[in-house]
């Protein structure tokens, strides 16, 4: 399944990552966490799948594990003693209870900004902010740029010399250092040249000069309207929910949160459809995708 919301125009994508960023942080309901954990792990598998996957599995859930496991050996706030440890403070509940929230927290917003990298481009960063803050839009788009340029140019070069078998991997200890270096060297005056040339290219083109107009892909169609409409309507909802205090959770002396009724229960499902916009524009498109293969 391709991912359809990265086609959306840029101001939607934006707008919609800042919303999530926002509330992930701020809603600490075990419900939201839940719901805001789950969402993001969905969306990260349809953005990279099996990468997601691995990385979810291998970095994200060892992380959230060492970090509940960490709060209660320092935090012995809380009522419910459930021990004391060998240094005789308490393990409470409270403590245990708010290690496994923080870690979900966490680790929701490293998933949630892995999909922001897929999603938000250089490209699209440039077009919203480079006209608010042109140089500061594009030192960022070229800083974000650099990196997987960077990692796809030592591949190159540590494959060709491999080659001729002076790779990290070749020969001792000094050997492979020399040969690091060596590798670390060529990268160095690949980056230096490719800064140069960009520079040149950049000059040429005539940026930074006055009444320079600027090109852009990015078209505010109807479906783009609809998403936005959508998506401020929701974060509005949300954002009218948390000043009434629903999203409220107390972790200390006692865990305490609002009751559940129909209007609380109405903003979580608000939640989940806002965390899930992505995931729904997707499936919507790729019926009608196939719908129309079948009238063909």
């Amino acid at each position: 399944m391709k991912d359809a919301f990265s086609n959306y125009h840029p101001l939607v994508n934006f707008l919609y990552f800042g919303l999530i960023f926002a509330f992930s942080m701020v809603f600490m309901h075990p419900i939201c966490l839940t719901i805001s954990i789950v969402c993001a792990f969905i969306y990260s598998t349809i953005l990279k799948g099996k990468k997601a996957v691995k990385f979810n599995l291998i970095f994200l859930l060892p992380s959230m594990l060492i970090t509940a496991l960490i709060n209660p050996a320092f935090n012995h706030e809380g009522a419910t003693i459930i021990t004391y440890l060998n240094t005789g403070n308490p393990l409470t509940l409270e403590s245990i209870a708010y290690g496994i929230a923080a870690s979900c927290m966490l680790a929701t917003v490293v998933c949630w900004f892995s999909c922001f990298n897929e999603v938000i481009n250089s490209d699209k960063f440039v077009y919203l902010f480079g006209r608010i803050i042109p140089s500061m839009s594009l030192v960022l788009s070229m800083s974000l740029r650099f990196v997987p340029k960077f990692k796809a140019q030592i591949k190159i070069v540590s494959n060709a010399q491999r080659c001729i078998g002076k790779d990290v991997s070749n020969g001792g200890i000094f050997q492979r250092a020399r040969h690091g270096i060596t590798i670390l060297s060529i990268m160095i005056t690949w980056a230096l040249e490719n800064a140069i040339e960009t520079s040149d290219s950049m000059r040429s083109r005539g940026y930074g000069l006055p009444n320079r107009t600027a090109f852009s892909i990015y078209k505010f169609e109807k479906r783009d309207k609809t998403a936005l409409a959508a998506i401020v309507l929701l974060g509005s909802y949300l954002f009218w929910g948390s000043i009434l205090g629903t999203f409220k959770w107390r972790y200390f002396p006692t865990m305490k949160g609002v009751s559940l009724n129909l209007f609380n229960i109405s903003l979580f499902v608000s939640y989940a459809v806002l965390c899930l916009v992505p995931v729904i524009i997707t499936i919507k498109e790729e019926k009608q995708w196939k719908a129309t293969q079948l009238k063909i």
